[in-house]
């Protein structure tokens, strides 16, 4: 690993966390896709499957995620976010220069690799602040988890509430905000995300300061929930229009009024100023040979002979292979079967969700539903509650009673079993509840897989082993939505004469499917809950996390 200088200090981490919480919502660009999708249709004269192949890539660029996950653990936050900036510049600044016709006709390749570039910023702005806040602080990643990845749930709402109010409704100056915008803001933050010394723990009001930040992103949510409702059925003028923006800003500031407190109002126990380190007894120094050794194992180039003459030293017995709880390297991960069952898990989890939200409007007109947007709005916000939820739930019951998050996992996938099975078989009012659950389910799977990865694989590799897992997501959206779903739906479609199909019909093998694969997803989440249970009881034994015993590092 590249060496990264640290900040000292108890406010640094938090301001971090305030600037990541900008970042996550610039992470989430890829979900302006449906709004200016239409007038890239119209513009370049696509038809609807080539849309679909650009919706293809605006999927796979936002869910791979391996050269960020490879680069997070080389260079610095600032580096990551540097490309993120650039990926994000280009990609969207060819998209607006072919809606806006400022370059005619631009290649149908062209479009298709910009959009999966433009995308992939996701994948290096989320990963360099989802690793760096866990990181920060590593004795509360599922509440870290959960906030983070309740404000990428959020950030589509954030997205249309700017583009319906002050952007226009224009697809034009959309594209052209996501060009320059998302850029600065980014390149304004990365400058307070940044590896910080790790919160300790023993601070009493840190529980306290994620509550507040847990409050202020459920408040924001409710507000964007009611103001997205007021401006679908009351027409605003410019001057409430800018009010509206600017309340949801203050809502997306108001993290920061923690390290404002904390320097207004210092606790009592001593913390490390700017630029202080730890001083370090020199008796617990270890030799120079296992400083020495430890470089070599990190950077992957220690030969035998070095090797042995550290052992000569003392500085080692063998080189081992990590337990679980310890950090692993991807390809060490990749042989355990932990890691296997918890992407199987996730796999067969957030596929067969994103397939419902990928179809939902669809599904919404199969049921007889006119209007859809009320369906994705509610699959939106019940996915927001169930990240934020997750990762408060889960944090509680690993520290109160150290049962293992996959148990949260567990329930998600029950939960959609039996929501699919009542999609198949269309039950009288069961559209809203069953999109509702589904909506909490794909947060919560999505939510715990975070801070479960890096409980049972460790946080020095994380970001690669968190970017494999997250391969679930596209793998499942072509599996299950682009071959199973779209297949089925054109086969009814086809059956009854028509472009667009009516009727329970339309996905009930589909859903009878996805419950299948859920219930699969059941039995592989117990399977994994009870082989690693005995991990979570020497993690949190007492209560708090700590390292295990033997971990050299």
């Amino acid at each position: 690993m590249a060496n990264i200088v640290v900040k000292g200090g108890s406010r640094p981490p938090w301001v971090g966390l305030a600037a990541a919480l900008w970042v996550e919502i610039a992470a989430g660009n890829a979900y302006n896709f449906p709004l200016y999708s239409p007038a890239l249709k119209s513009v370049m004269g696509f038809n609807q499957q080539q849309i679909t192949m650009l919706g293809v890539a605006n999927d796979i660029g936002e869910n791979v995620g391996l050269l960020p996950g490879i680069a997070c653990n080389k260079f610095p936050p600032w580096a990551i976010l540097s490309v993120g900036v650039l990926a994000c510049f280009l990609g969207y600044g060819v998209l607006w220069l072919a809606v806006s016709q400022t370059v005619n006709n631009l290649p149908y390749w062209l479009l298709w690799l910009a959009l999966l570039i433009a995308t992939n910023s996701n994948a290096w702005f989320g990963t360099a602040v989802l690793v760096t806040n866990m990181r920060n602080f590593p004795l509360s990643r599922g509440t870290v988890s959960g906030i983070l990845k309740g404000y990428a749930g959020i950030s589509a709402a954030v997205y249309t509430l700017v583009y319906s109010l002050v952007l226009e409704g224009s697809a034009s100056n959309l594209l052209l905000f996501l060009t320059l915008a998302i850029p600065i803001l980014c390149l304004a933050m990365m400058y307070f995300i940044r590896p910080c010394t790790p919160a300790s723990g023993d601070d009493s009001s840190e529980h306290a300061h994620f509550l507040f930040t847990q409050a202020a992103v459920i408040l924001l949510a409710i507000y964007l929930l009611v103001t997205a409702i007021i401006i679908t059925v009351v027409s605003l003028s410019d001057a409430v229009s800018y009010i509206l923006v600017a309340i949801m800003v203050i809502f997306l500031i108001s993290p920061l009024a923690i390290p404002v407190k904390m320097s207004i109002f210092p606790s009592g126990h001593l913390v490390l100023g700017e630029g202080e380190t730890t001083s370090t007894d020199p008796l617990l120094t270890p030799s120079s040979s296992a400083a020495y050794l430890e470089t070599l194992y990190e950077n992957g180039d220690a030969s035998d002979v070095e090797i042995l003459l550290a052992m000569g030293e003392g500085a080692v017995k063998k080189k081992r292979r990590p337990k679980r709880g310890e950090d692993f390297r991807m390809h060490e991960a990749l042989i355990k079967a932990d890691f296997w069952l918890l992407w199987v898990v996730y796999f067969l989890g957030i596929g067969s969700g994103v397939t419902v939200l990928n179809n939902l409007a669809q599904i919404g007109v199969a049921f007889g539903l006119e209007d859809t947007t009320i369906l994705l709005a509610l699959f939106s916000f019940c996915n927001f509650a169930g990240r934020i939820g997750s990762g408060a739930v889960s944090e509680h019951f690993v520290r109160s009673r150290a049962i293992p998050r996959t148990v949260l996992m567990t329930c998600a996938h029950i939960i959609m079993t039996v929501a699919f099975i009542l999609f198949a078989f269309a039950i009288d009012g069961i559209l809203y509840a069953a999109t509702a659950l589904l909506g909490i389910c794909y947060g919560i799977l999505y939510a715990v897989m975070v801070p479960t990865a890096s409980e049972l694989f460790g946080l020095r590799h994380f970001g690669v082993i968190y970017n494999c897992l997250l391969l679930g997501n596209p793998i499942g959206a072509l599996l299950f939505s682009g071959i199973l779903a779209g297949y089925i739906y054109d086969a009814e479609a086809a059956r009854q004469g028509s472009s667009t199909c009516v009727g329970p019909d339309c996905f009930k093998v589909t859903f009878l499917a996805l419950a299948g694969c859920c219930g699969l997803g059941t039995v592989m989440s117990i399977i994994l809950t009870v082989r690693i249970w005995p991990v979570y009881e020497m993690l949190y034994s007492g209560g708090s996390y700590h390292l295990p015993r033997n971990l050299g590092h």
